[in-house]
């Protein structure tokens, strides 16, 4: 097997090869878990507000708590016992206590929200390989290889690996994704996203660069909350896959170490194209675009702008999407969507994403995003910055499914 030369020299056969010869990957087949037992690592603000919104899930029991700060430990076990359960044991020993967390409890599922990233992946495979499912705050991972490692360690297990990108679920991101399954696009195009939130005014690990210390770089740094809506809507993974990526830089304000924005393309295999953007340093209102653009139309979500050709009511000229809101509201916002403002998060998003995730392992049932959606979000940052790094040429994908995307069947997304 030769190494794509869209790869040039970055990659070899002995660092891809391994995995591309692996044998087709299995469906994990999970029975269904009526009590669904959780850990939880990393309780610090975001994983905090995370036990929050599984304390308000039905059928579950927090089991055990993780943090290297005891005083979060403490706390989080007292917001457990608040909500009528039993006192979960703490573990803070050291930073890989969560081994023996893993090592020691029985769960079945690990919620993992740390920071630094660098812990997502070994947590995730420490609850895989002792017979847990996992669930981890993005990114999944920050390399390809660690990508693979997830992918592999999931196969084996056959344990459950879910990212956790809440922004999926939005309340506009839905809406396209059902006006997309039904047509109402045609044929789709393009589409367009990115995460563009001025940093002095976001949270500093939402809007920093990827934290490898003393590192040089200039990549999309935080690719998973605008690509993963557009992989839904294009089906990555289930029929379709990302092909390949081109990626550059503009110069940064300090020295050039770090880029002002990055600006990405990627093309799939079905021929549509789709522009990424990651500007969290420049002074700008936020602002994730969420385009779709099609045969018959397009959507500005986020702008509130729609135009459906022969629909529209002036020929050429946008409307607002107040009347499709109301025709064609997502059906899991429409049952759930009030219950979900008033309980958590992003507009709701956080609450759909723990809901969707839990409501999947009692009924037995494959979650809306699983290990190979993790991956194939992920990895986007290594192959910009790849690509950035060689005068923006073209970097393939890695197939982490190996081929099995072609007959896997397209999400749907209407349950409870």
């Amino acid at each position: 097997m030769k190494a794509s030369a869209a790869l040039g020299a970055t990659w070899t056969v002995g660092e891809l090869g391994e995995h591309c010869l692996a044998a087709d990957p299995p469906d994990v087949k999970a029975p269904p878990i009526d009590h669904v037992r959780i850990g939880l690592v990393g309780v610090g603000s975001r994983g905090t507000h995370l036990l929050n919104l599984l304390l308000d899930q039905e059928g579950i029991e927090v089991k055990a708590v993780c943090d290297i700060i005891p005083e979060r430990v403490t706390r989080a076990q007292d917001l457990v016992t608040a909500a009528n359960q039993a006192k979960p044991t703490g573990y803070s020993r050291s930073e890989t206590d969560f081994k023996r967390l893993c090592e020691t409890e029985e769960l079945d599922l690990v919620v993992n929200a740390t920071r630094p990233w660098k812990w997502h992946v070994p947590i995730s495979v420490a609850a895989m390989t002792t017979g847990k499912h996992a669930a981890t705050e993005v990114p999944a991972a920050e390399t390809i290889e660690d990508c693979w490692q997830l992918v592999e360690t999931a196969e084996k297990t056959q344990k459950h690996c879910v990212m956790l990108e809440n922004c999926c679920y939005f309340r506009e991101a839905m809406l396209v994704h059902h006006m997309v399954q039904k047509g109402l696009f045609g044929k789709l195009r393009h589409c367009e996203a990115g995460y563009q939130h001025y940093g002095a005014r976001a949270r500093p690990a939402a809007a920093a660069q990827r934290p490898k210390e003393g590192k040089i770089q200039t990549a999309n740094a935080y690719p998973t909350h605008p690509i993963g809506p557009i992989a839904q809507w294009l089906d990555i993974n289930r029929g379709n896959r990302f092909d390949y990526l081109v990626s550059m830089s503009a110069d940064g304000s300090e020295g050039n170490r770090h880029a002002d924005i990055n600006t990405s393309l990627i093309r799939t295999v079905q021929g549509q194209t789709v522009t990424l953007y990651y500007d969290t340093k420049l002074p700008r209102p936020y602002d994730l675009i969420y385009r779709v653009q099609g045969t018959r139309g397009i959507c500005m979500a986020t702008s509130d702008k729609i135009y459906i050709e022969g629909r529209s009511p002036k020929p050429d000229t946008w409307e607002t999407m107040e009347a499709y809101y109301n025709e064609f509201e997502h059906p899991l916002w429409k049952n759930l969507g009030e219950k979900a403002q008033k309980r958590g998060g992003h507009g709701g998003g956080d609450w759909m994403v723990v809901h969707r995730l839990i409501r999947a392992l009692q009924t037995g049932t494959p979650p809306d995003m699983d290990v190979y959606d993790a991956a194939a979000w992920s990895c986007i940052t290594e192959l910009s910055e790849k690509s950035v790094a060689n005068r923006s040429a073209p970097i393939d994908f890695p197939d982490f499914t190996r081929g099995r995307w072609e007959s896997a069947p397209p999400i749907g997304i209407l349950g409870l």
